[in-house]
């Protein structure tokens, strides 16, 4: 396979240039124009940020990107999909609220919002994974399959366990439904708090497989025999009292995001964009944003995600740690041990590589890249 090109300017601003203005032009050095969007359904696909996390890509980026397709004749909408974990994203109208308060609604972004797995994190397609190891049939938010064109932009930072969340983080596992972030984040079944369960009965009524039941206080409990693993109970309950706590181990989890990015992406036209600041050390679905653990980098864009994700991660590991950071805090420690990488150092528990070499071995791109520098 040949290299794959990836487009890269800095956040440089000179001759009255704005950042959005610098975008679009990289955009349309990268090839958007290439694409045949007229009178195209448009997914942008982007995370609109946890409440109370301020790291998340500004909703001006977002509108660059939207105008450019709309001045290509392409219909874009900005989606995500609702969140598996209790928080501020886990069904739509709370997800739209932190839209809203985050900056984006469709007079600030220039587009549509709409959130792609519908209400409560049910509305979804299954796609079916060309050379799938672990995953055969991928569950897709509808409203991102539905589009003719995919288009990610991501923003690239750290993060817990996969080493730093881009391309590959935002599409394979932003784009699956709450069964489809089951599939890839756990490999068991949700259990009720029973501390936290009110007895409202509200998850009984999601579930289509009998398996909660009530004891004689009203406190739900799950049947995991019976039990399919869809977290649908979990975007069902108001009060946070069932989540899942049984995790995929790290490599397996970046085999499965690799495998659903391939299901999203398979068989249309594709446009990837990374913006590589605010590099915060966890993913934005935190409720808070610790301070960056490296200086901001650029703009990165190309049309394969691997070749992508690959340059904006050889980019950082050339970048110096940034002070009274957690990448910092670590490498200050007497029982330091370096790993020569600033998102392992920063998360030793983390990996990053596994993701790209299965994204490569089941055909979604490379990791062969030539950088092209826009000034």
């Amino acid at each position: 396979m040949e290299k794959s090109k990836v487009y890269y300017t800095d956040f440089r601003a000179t001759n009255g240039i704005t950042m959005p203005q610098k975008l679009k032009k990289l955009m349309y050095k990268a090839g958007i124009d290439k694409l045949d969007l007229q009178g195209k359904y448009v997914a942008i696909k982007i995370h609109f940020g946890e409440m109370g996390n301020l790291a998340f890509i500004r909703p001006n980026y977002a509108k660059a990107v939207a105008e450019v397709v709309s001045e290509l004749g392409g219909k874009p909408f900005l989606t995500d999909c609702n969140t598996l974990y209790p928080g501020s994203r886990k069904n739509a109208i709370e997800h739209l609220y932190t839209a809203w308060e985050n900056g984006f609604s469709p007079l600030s972004a220039g587009c549509p919002v709409i959130i792609a797995d519908g209400l409560k994190g049910t509305d979804e397609v299954q796609v079916p994974v060309e050379n799938g190891e672990y995953v055969k049939n991928a569950k897709i938010g509808h409203a991102i399959m539905d589009a003719d064109v995919y288009i990610s932009l991501s923003h690239f930072k750290g993060h817990e366990n996969t080493g730093f969340g881009g391309a590959l983080k935002n599409t394979g596992m932003g784009c699956g439904s709450r069964a489809g972030k089951m599939e890839q984040h756990n490999s068991g079944k949700p259990q009720v708090f029973a501390e936290k369960c009110k007895g409202c009965m509200l998850c009984i009524k999601q579930c289509a497989h009998s398996a909660i039941s009530y004891d004689e206080n009203r406190i739900a409990s799950i049947d995991i025999d019976k039990c399919v693993g869809c977290g649908r109970c979990i975007g069902g309950c108001n009060f946070d009292a069932i989540a899942n706590i049984n995790y995929s181990a790290n490599f397996e989890l970046n085999c499965k995001i690799a495998e659903y990015s391939k299901a999203v992406v398979q068989g249309r036209e594709q446009f990837h964009i990374n913006m590589v600041m605010d590099i915060s050390p966890n993913c934005d679905c935190h409720a808070e944003n610790d301070a960056p653990i490296l200086a901001d980098v650029g703009m990165f864009i190309s049309r394969d995600m691997v070749a992508l994700d690959r340059a904006c991660a050889d980019a950082c590991l050339k970048q110096t740690p940034l002070p009274n950071s957690q990448l910092s805090d670590n490498m200050s420690k007497a029982d330091f041990k370096d790993g020569h990488d600033h998102f392992r150092n920063c998360a030793p528990e983390s990996e990053w590589k596994s993701c790209l070499a299965h994204a490569e071995k089941i055909g979604l791109g490379t990791q062969d890249y030539e950088l092209v520098e826009m000034k």
